[in-house]
């Protein structure tokens, strides 16, 4: 590991070089590829600098202990010592996490689709409920969002809706959020007051640009309509929507929620993208068995993640055994413990299989 962190500091320092050399903006393409590095770099080299200067501590507050008689003295030097070696450890669990092979999507943008499941009208429901709490999560992060499409129900609900995210690192936090939510309450339709159980699932699909995916032009059929909705300026008025079809996939995407027919064709692209990337992506995933078993769950979106339990206002996540009893919260778009959680158990299992090798 230490091998490992001596190149890399040694490539940081590569990178100031160059970065201070005269004429580096010149090339914005070879300049945004340092700056890039630099930054990936830069949380690892702050550590092992820290955990350098930990080391030497430890050893001169060693010799010191060894020379001195004062007793005032020789206590603080043995607390400082132990303060060294605390944190030396906690250092070294801390560059072991920032050696972990990164995902290379983690600092994209996202796609996210919400579907309604089993449960007819209380899915949608729940499906519509899921949105707002992502959309509550996203404005606490001051991220973008940006729907796409969206089928509403009569009653408030969702059948579907795919929306964009834009933002640092929106990927590498949101992944952890696909797979099929499961909601139990009684409905108000519900006049027994039986507890229904219904679902919806999530998938987060990182957005892909056009030098990751190439789209043949014969290979689509680009059909535009006019938009339906609730109403509103332009809405059933002009050729405004737009639906793109992969002949080679089978994947339809429908677009309307701008007024003009060219950002909801762009829009309509950008998804395409993502969603023929994420196809790729999750062949390579599929045959990648230890992959899937170094991540938390499996990684199938067919895969039950999540249960909220509203009687008992509870919100289990599956994958890593955690409940928490704060569900109104959550819906409101608190579910940062829960990704944090997420997050340390991935971690945690990644670490397992980094020592077995």
């Amino acid at each position: 590991m230490f091998d490992k962190l001596d190149d890399l500091l040694r490539r940081f320092e590569e990178l100031l070089n160059e970065l201070s050399e005269p004429g580096v903006t010149d090339n914005p393409q070879r300049f945004k590829k340092l700056m890039k590095e630099q930054s990936d770099l830069s949380p690892i080299v702050e550590a092992y600098k820290e955990y350098k200067k930990c080391k030497q501590d430890i050893e001169d507050a060693e010799v010191m202990l060894g020379d001195e008689k004062d007793p005032d003295m020789r206590e603080m030097l043995k607390e400082e010592l132990s303060n060294a070696k605390k944190r030396v450890e906690e250092l070294e669990h801390e560059l072991k996490i920032l050696l972990l092979p990164k995902d290379p999507n983690d600092d994209k943008d996202v796609v996210v689709e919400i579907r309604a499941g089993a449960g007819g009208d209380e899915a949608a429901l729940f499906a519509a409920e899921l949105y707002r709490m992502y959309a509550h999560y996203i404005e606490q992060r001051r991220w973008k969002i940006d729907v796409v499409n969206a089928d509403e129900t009569g009653i408030g609900g969702m059948k579907e809706i795919e929306f964009m995210v834009s933002g640092q690192g929106a990927y590498s936090i949101l992944k952890y959020e696909s797979g099929v939510h499961r909601v139990q309450r009684v409905p108000e339709t519900e006049s027994g007051g039986r507890i229904h159980t219904s679902t919806a699932s999530v998938a987060v699909i990182p957005e892909a640009e056009e030098v990751d995916v190439h789209i043949d032009e014969k290979d689509i059929r680009i059909d535009v309509m006019r938009a339906s909705g609730n109403g509103g300026q332009c809405v059933n008025t002009t050729d405004s929507a737009v639906r793109l079809t992969h002949y080679p996939t089978g994947i339809v995407i429908y677009s309307q929620t701008e007024k003009s027919q060219i950002q909801n064709k762009e829009k309509a692209f950008n998804l395409l993208r993502a969603k023929l990337y994420d196809l790729e992506c999750q062949k390579a995933h599929d045959a990648e068995a230890d992959a899937r078993r170094s991540q938390i769950g499996t990684g199938d979106r067919s895969e039950k993640i999540r249960t909220y339990n509203f009687p008992q206002g509870r919100v289990t996540d599956h994958r890593i055994g955690l409940t928490l009893y704060k569900l109104d919260k959550i819906m409101n778009g608190d579910i940062q413990e829960i990704i944090d959680a997420c997050i340390a158990a991935d971690q945690a299992a990644k670490l397992v299989k980094m020592n077995e090798q």
